[in-house]
Formats: structure tokens, sequence, C-alpha cells
């Protein structure tokens, strides 16, 4: 072989091969990865989460993802040891449930141990039979009033993987050993949508598999079945007339700073009109068409809700609201007695060490559900009682107030003095307490009892995603605050509720402490950080 000539023939080809890689590299562009490939389900199970269906003393649930391949689940469970290779398993077989979303199919699997033993540490793996997870952890509540701690969060919602896995992160390093997690509805935006949903339990990972899941929904949610085109709108012209419009373009705009929509809609008389809004629904541009729809100027509108006041932007038929497909699927929560079988899963309550936590749902059937909320109440044996749900009681933003809802379900909360209301959906930070109310302006009609110290009960809206609204009606709360994720930890004994909220970094920035009394409603005591008001 003439090794001169070989070495000239290799060189070239090494030569092409680099020439031809470092080419293509500055040529190309780097494509997103898509949805469908980063999001798929394979025989390896994921998306693991534990929930409760029964007590939780004695039972704990857990749910899995795999591909539709995967027919059959399975779980082993063991009584947790120091020897992994000495574990005594038992085996359970899953409730297995085909599953078709917006950009896969997928099986879902389900499997409630029962009869386990109070305050004893198991261990568990989900799996077919051949592809397992590793094995989790996890403990399951005493059948007494223990002391314990639990994680609260607000809206996620945006960006989650982006912007809201780091809160819950840092929330975790600050209380690993919480009994469990409470999310206040809206974990996604768009409620069909398997890509949010998988970056919603990427966030927390693992730790879905060992610490519990409680979660209300709110309104990101719920989707409408039965609905009219979403470009058939009505608006509100500034003499005070509904009208109807088209939305004839939209784009959405993406961007790190949130994301930006461009719409355009004709009005009844065939005139044109372009928007801009933010994902807050801030208008932030509107074109100098916009008069001759509606009469406003553009510097009326320019800083508005463009689904509030004074446009009222809203779709002409929305239909029947939907909690969202992969809602029950993916969380196996209790299936108690209420009033509509489309409520199962969104209402219930769970009794944890001495505290009563209830979830109704603020979407729908507010009213059908006050039955069943006194009952829940009336029949409670525990001390403690902790209400959660989206939408809440008081708002701090100018453009909301749920009235309805105050005036159906704070008499309740009011008459059985419950303890704690844990909500989210305006994107703020607002904490009730004992605040100066002679001089409390420009907030509607039962502001002025946000707290009251005869009923002792603390309202609280907080927000752990990147989406962010203004206070414009604040000054009924003890503690507010704008454009700051947070997440919230409270611990709860016998005689005493602490409640602290903490910035994305893990700096306090609220805290409380509820004392109960005999006889008598809660002491609120309060221990506020360097005050910070944003």
């Amino acid at each position: 072989m003439n090794f001169t000539k070989y070495l000239s023939k290799f060189t070239f080809l090494l030569l092409f091969v680099l020439s031809y890689g470092v080419s293509s590299h500055d040529e190309s562009k780097v494509a997103k990865y898509p949805s469908e490939l980063a999001h798929a389900p394979s025989p390896l199970p994921d998306r693991v989460v534990l929930t409760w269906e029964a007590d939780p003393a004695t039972t704990q649930s857990v749910t899995w993802r795999t591909d539709a391949s995967t027919k059959k689940g399975m779980a082993h469970l063991a009584l947790a040891n120091a020897n992994g290779r000495a574990l005594e398993i038992e085996e359970f077989i899953a409730e297995t449930s085909f599953f078709k979303s917006d950009i896969n199919e997928a099986n879902y699997h389900t499997v409630t141990f029962k009869n386990l033993d109070p305050d004893t540490l198991y261990t568990y793996r989900v799996g077919d039979g051949v592809n397992w997870t590793e094995y989790y952890h996890f403990k399951t509540a005493s059948d007494r009033p223990r002391p314990f701690s639990f994680i609260y969060f607000g809206d996620a919602q945006n960006e989650v993987r982006t912007h809201w896995s780091r809160v819950f992160r840092e929330a975790f390093r600050d209380a690993p050993r919480a009994a469990f997690t409470l999310h206040a509805g809206d974990l996604i935006d768009n409620p069909n949508w398997d890509a949010e949903w998988g970056d919603w339990h990427q966030g927390p990972d693992w730790v879905n598999g060992t610490i519990p899941v409680i979660a209300t929904p709110g309104n990101h949610e719920y989707y409408r079945i039965n609905q009219g085109p979403e470009s058939e709108r009505y608006w509100q012209t500034k003499d005070g007339k509904t009208i109807d419009v088209m939305m004839t373009a939209f784009e959405p705009v993406p961007s790190d700073k949130g994301t930006t929509y461009k719409v355009s809609f004709t009005g009844p008389e065939g005139n044109s009109a372009s928007f801009e809004f933010n994902d807050g629904g801030n208008i932030i541009f509107v074109d100098d068409q916009v008069e001759s729809i509606t009469g406003f100027k553009k510097s009326e509108l320019v800083g508005s809700s463009f689904y509030s006041k004074p446009l009222y932007d809203r779709q002409r038929d929305r239909g029947t609201p939907a909690v969202s497909n992969h809602w029950r699927p993916q969380f196996a929560f209790p299936i108690q007695d209420v009033p509509d079988e489309t409520l199962k899963e969104t209402v219930y309550y769970i009794d944890y060490q001495g505290v009563r936590f209830i979830s109704l749902d603020s979407n729908k059937a507010k009213e059908i559900q006050i039955p069943w909320f006194r009952k829940v109440l009336e029949d409670n044996p525990n001390r403690w009682t902790v209400v959660t749900f989206h939408h809440p009681v008081f708002s701090p933003g100018s453009d909301r107030d749920n009235k309805e809802l105050r005036e159906l379900w704070k008499p309740l909360l009011d008459e059985f003095k419950v303890d704690l209301v844990l909500s989210g959906h305006d994107h703020t930070y607002a904490r009730t307490g004992q605040v100066d109310t002679e001089n409390l302006e420009n907030v509607p009609s039962g502001y002025q009892q946000a707290y009251d110290p005869e009923i002792g009960t603390v309202y609280v809206v907080s927000v752990s995603g990147p989406k962010m609204y203004g206070i414009t009606k604040g000054n009924y709360a003890k503690r507010v605050a704008e454009n700051t994720q947070l997440y919230q930890i409270i611990n709860i004994d016998d005689k005493n509720l602490t409640y602290k909220a903490y910035e994305a970094t893990g700096k306090l920035y609220d805290q409380f402490t509820l004392q109960k009394r005999e006889g008598l409603p809660n002491l609120l005591l309060e221990a506020l950080p360097e005050e910070n008001r944003k």
C-alpha cells in the first residue's frame, strides 16, 4: 500500500467533512425541538404524582403515564427499610385508561394503596413488570392530630418550565419534609395542551412522587364545550351599547418578557381596528380606527384591561364550562357526594392530622355547592379548617371583584369561622389582617370586613408564576406585593397556625400566626418582616 497516497486521501476527506460541518452550522438555524417529541410518552413511566382519594393515614394514591403500548400498569409497595434488596414487596394492579391529547396518545395508570399503617414510611415503584421507575418514599399521615407543614402555591400558569420551576424547587429546599403541596388553581395556561401539563410535571419532577399534591381548578383548567366561534365577540361602546365585532386576525408573539397578542377586529359597520395586549390582558397599543367602532379614544383604552372595563371583550356564545381533559386522568382526588357529577374531583375535602382541607370549584355552579359545603363544615371533627378555591373573595385589582362568590360563600366562612382561605387568580399578593377601615375608600361593599377579629378568618391571594397584574385597591389588605413570585410554607400544630410567605429567592416577605382560643375567634399575631411594600 502507498501510505503517503492513503494519508493524502484521508487528510482531504477529513478536511472536507470538517469544512462541511462548519459551513452547515454557520448557514443553518437552530430549530425548536418539537413538543410532540419533547413530551412523547414511552414505555418508561413518567408524570408520577401522589394524591389522595381517601384517608391519608391509611391510603395513598399514585398516578403515572406511559405510551399506549403499555396496556397494564402495576406498582410494588413495601415498608421502607435500610436495605433495598431485602424489601418485602406487595404487588398492585393499576386501573388503566387510554388518553388522547392534542399531541400524543398515552395510557394513564392509577393505584390506590389501602389498609396502610398510619405514620409509617413506605417505598414504592411503578411500571409494567419490566420497565420500572426508581423506588420512591412516602409517609402516611398520623391518625391523630400532629404538627405538620405544607406548601401553598398561587397561579403557576405561564412559562411554567422556564420561570415557575425554580420557585417550586426553592420552596422544596425550605420545606423538604412538607406533608403535601397545595395548588390554588391555574397550574397551566391552556387546559388541554399536553406540552403545558408536561412542563408542570417537570418542574417538581420526582418530588411529586414523594410529596402528595392537593389542587383546586382555576379558570385556566377549564375550557368550553358546545361554544360558538371564538372570533365572534361582544364589546361595550363608550355610550354603553353592546355591539357585535368579529376578530379577523390573532397572532401571539412570545418573548422572554411574556407573550404579546396582536389582534384585529371588524365592527358592525365594517370598520377595522387593531390592538396589542400583553398576557395579563392589558392593552398596550390601539390604532386610530378604534374610536370609529367604540367611541373610545386611544388614550382611554391603552393601559386598561382588554377583558374588562371599559371594553369588556367577551365571546358571544361561551358554551358550557368543562374541566381540563387532563385533570381526572392525572389526579386521583376524592370522589364524594357532590351535588353534580361534573364537580367530582374538583369539590372535595381531605382530613390531615387535625385539619380539614376543603376544595371548592369557583369556576361553575357556585350556588349548588352551598349545601355540600355547609354539611362538610357542620360535620367537621377537626380543630382547624383551611379552604381553597381559585377566585378570591377579595380582589386587589380594580377590574376584578367576585361579588357573587362573596355573597354566596362568605356567610358560611363567617358562620363556621374558617381559619384560612387560600386563592389565586389575581396574579398579585394580598393578605388580610387588621387595618384602619375608617378611611378605606374606592373598594366594593364588604371589603371593610375583609378581616373581622370577631370572626378571625384570614384570606390570601398569591402568585407563583411570572405573569403579573397591578394592585389598585389593596388597602383593604395588611400585606400586598406586585411583580413578585412567591411561595408559602404553613406550619400547623394544636394551638398555632404559622404562615410564612417567601419571594422566589427565598427571602421572607410576610409572616403571621393564628392562635387557637377555646370559645373565642383566633387571635391574629402579626410578625411582618421589615416593610417592603410593592
